[in-house]
């Protein structure tokens, strides 16, 4: 009897994911538990497994659809019948009173793959597909117009259109939940970072003895994480139902991470518990991870806070928004040689610039301003950071 696998719930209030790669097609056989497609969704790509033995005899959803939580992903088989493996020849022709209609041939294909094949001047009678069961995919048909870019025209001159999807999507969902759920407040201030700025340069040479590479994000996170204790407040998040400001005892920070297909925030938990060149070294691996599109749902799950670090690409204030649920985001801008009043003497220091976004329902202004200012006092005096070497 065949058997309808639909997609699950992936857990973390997520309700959809598009089809990112069909690991398998029409007629293979598959075991229970393989891997049979990746889905995207806002938080990674997630490998879905097969519920069950069996062969696939039709592939329900195609690359770059959007799959909602309950909707078909394929049919599973426990055998093919004669002729059953390849589907597409068993396709309906469609008929009409003037005789057979033109998307009844053989070539399968999306409506959007139909119309970018019209607008690139593409043949699609010609093309031979590369998706599940030789559908025609939009790589495809960009390819057999030489590699053309989607180009179209307003009333001024030439514009391209670029579909918003995979990460950029759920980026976008994500950011619109935020503002509309928070009451978005941004603080900004100045640190003299130059005594952690020497300690930094110190400590890097211990880190790359362990092939640790150390950055001054893990001191933010530790600066954060020493503030958050005297300030619990920042370490939460709202329940809208409840009405009740859920204040968490533990410290997971997420990192947001800039990779070729949008903003990624892998977690990094349990903050307290760890040392600067552990964090460091945990950094490095999420980083990595991020990039190459592995990291894992767990990986991307319960922060409390988060810090944006925009410094590193010349940014100096900004205003970020906050990663719901969190209630707070720090963003970190570069550091650059200042004229700075030390001991009434004007001195070139290391200044570090700061941009502390905090939801205004949860935290009052006076509190966000001397969170900032207990962040900026650990990192003018980084000797209240322990460093341990292990």
């Amino acid at each position: 009897m065949p058997f309808d696998f639909v997609l699950p719930d992936l857990g973390e209030g997520i309700t959809e994911g598009e089809i990112r790669r069909w690991l398998v097609k029409e007629g293979d056989a598959v075991n229970e538990h393989q891997t049979i497609l990746e889905v995207e969704t806002d938080k990674a790509v997630v490998e879905v497994p097969s519920p069950k033995k069996g062969f696939v005899q039709k592939i329900r959803k195609l690359e770059g659809e959007i799959a909602k939580v309950g909707d078909v992903l394929l049919t599973i088989v426990e055998k093919l019948d004669v002729g059953e493996g390849l589907v597409p020849s068993q396709e309906k022709k469609s008929f009409g009173v003037v005789g057979r209609l033109p998307e009844a041939e053989e070539v399968l294909a999306t409506p959007a793959v139909r119309n970018l094949a019209k607008r690139l001047s593409v043949d699609i009678e010609k093309i031979k597909g590369t998706g599940p069961a030789g559908r025609i995919t939009e790589d495809d048909v960009v390819k057999a117009s030489g590699g053309a870019k989607e180009l179209f025209k307003d009333q001024y001159g030439s514009i391209e259109r670029v579909p918003i999807k995979g990460v950029r999507r759920s980026i976008a969902k994500n950011l619109l939940a935020s503002m509309r759920t928070a009451a978005f407040v941004t603080g900004m201030d100045d640190a003299d970072v130059s005594g952690l700025w020497k300690l930094r340069e110190k400590e890097k040479k211990v880190a790359l003895k362990k092939e640790i590479k150390l950055t001054f994000l893990p001191f933010f996170m530790k600066a954060v994480q020493h503030a958050i204790k005297e300030h619990p407040m920042l370490n939460a998040s709202v329940d809208e139902q409840s009405e009740e400001v859920i204040v968490k005892k533990y410290y997971n920070i997420g990192v947001a991470v800039d990779t070729s297909e949008g903003l990624m925030v892998p977690v990094v938990k349990d903050v307290d518990k760890k040392t600067i060149l552990e964090l460091a070294k945990e950094l490095q691996e999420l980083s990595v991870k991020a990039k190459d599109r592995k990291l894992k749902l767990e990986e991307l799950k319960g922060s409390t806070f988060t810090i944006s670090n925009f410094g590193s690409f010349g940014g100096t204030y900004a205003t970020p928004i906050i990663n719901y649920p969190d209630v707070a985001i720090l963003g970190t801008g570069k550091i650059s040689d200042r004229p700075w009043v030390k001991d009434g003497q004007i001195v070139i220091r290391k200044v570090l610039s700061l941009s502390l976004t905090f939801d205004h329902r949860v935290v009052d202004g006076a509190e966000a301003a001397k969170f900032l200012n207990k962040i900026i006092g650990y990192l003018e005096d980084p000797d209240q950071i322990f460093i341990e070497s292990a």
